[in-house]
């Protein structure tokens, strides 16, 4: 049995050498699921995400193609809360505009499952994987499929008493799609670069809290996503449109108005978006304490580099934040501000890998230059 699986992978090395293919597939992945990103929050933004009522994996692929399927999926659309309280008596031509939204964001979703089975199967048959890279693409292929899942799950939410999905099954779906892109573009470097034996621990002055400070950059930006899809779960992205005052005040009022208390957190409008701003604070002075520990003389190029554009795109993200909020969310600013979060995730991962290489790199030879 053994002798059979090890005819599936390539053989094991002790040095794991750069596999670009790989990475340049892992890569274009990332970039496929930042499409579907910036469609989803269109089809939030344009409330076209109720449009379709069912899941129909296989037959749903293909849109209705005559007068009168049209008009059936407008009669099952005819019969959810969000047209009967908010568009009720749209004419079939406002129907389609919404309806493209939706299954445009489900087709890409299908696109995305073959863009990832197909490579897969064809280096699998080219013996490129060893066994340990198997379990990291079982990972990919579990979290898309739960992030199809979690896509329906989330519409469910808004098919019976509510106009809208809830905001914790959106915050959910958003979440697992920046989780699955980040780890795609993590593997992705990892095949890209390729693993050498024989690394030590270095003991470089600051090292360590750079190291620290990437991860906690890292997990920040991630909770930060969260926060974003509670705000746009509750359209709290609408009311205080000023900055850096709430309300005329530092602290605005009525930021515990929910019981139980912990409610406030998820469900009250004005502490979900003060404690977005407060989170986009913390990130910047993460980061800049990041640019002051990694821009230190003796810190390599490379990790210098990352740390500066993580720096920049920390900032970018800051602006574009505050710009959105002061322009009352405009749906072109508010997708930039999501595709930005993208970026940023992906330059905090790639400063990371930076310090990690830095950090368990090989001793350096008496001579040999950082």
């Amino acid at each position: 049995m053994a002798s059979r699986v090890g005819q599936i992978f390539a053989p094991e090395t002790r040095i794991n050498l750069p596999k670009r293919d790989i990475a340049r597939w892992l890569f274009l992945l990332c970039g496929f699921i930042a499409l579907i990103v910036v469609v989803g929050g269109t089809t939030r933004l344009t409330d076209s995400g109720l449009s379709i009522t069912e899941w129909k994996p296989v037959t749903g692929v293909l849109p209705p193609l005559d007068q009168a399927a049209w008009e059936a999926e407008l009669e099952k659309y005819r019969q959810i809360p969000e047209y009967q309280r908010i568009n009720k008596g749209m004419s079939l031509a406002e129907f389609k505009r919404i309806y493209w939204w939706e299954w445009l964001h489900r087709l890409l979703g299908r696109i995305a499952g073959i863009l990832f089975l197909v490579p897969f199967l064809y280096f699998l048959w080219l013996k490129r994987f060893n066994a340990r890279d198997v379990p990291h693409m079982l990972i990919m292929f579990i979290l898309g499929g739960a992030q199809g899942a979690l896509g329906w799950y989330m519409v469910k939410s808004g098919l019976v008493d509510r106009v809208d999905v809830s905001q914790y099954r959106l915050a959910a779906h958003l979440g697992l799609a920046f989780f699955l892109y980040g780890y795609i573009f993590w593997i992705a470097m990892g095949y890209l670069n390729g693993s050498k034996a024989g690394r030590t621990q270095l003991t470089v002055a600051g090292s360590a809290a750079l190291l620290w400070l990437s991860w906690l950059l890292c997990l920040l930006v991630f909770v930060q996503v969260l926060l974003g899809a509670l705000v746009a779960g509750l359209d709290a992205g609408l009311i205080y449109n000023s900055w850096p005052l709430m309300d005329g005040r530092w602290v605005p009022r009525g930021l515990w108005l929910e019981t139980p208390a912990y409610l406030n957190l998820f469900e009250n409008i004005t502490m979900v978006q003060f404690n977005h701003r407060m989170m986009a604070i913390l990130i910047v002075l993460v980061a800049l304490a990041g640019l002051f520990t990694g821009l230190r003389s003796h810190v390599p190029g490379r990790v210098r580099a990352s740390v500066l554009l993580t720096g920049c795109a920390v900032a970018g993200q800051f602006v574009l934040g505050v710009w959105t909020l002061i322009a009352v969310v405009p749906i072109g600013l508010a997708i930039l501000h999501q595709l930005g979060a993208l970026v940023l995730l992906s330059f905090a991962l790639i400063q990371l890998r930076a310090v990690r290489q830095w950090r368990t790199g090989r001793t350096l030879l008496a001579g040999e230059r950082a």
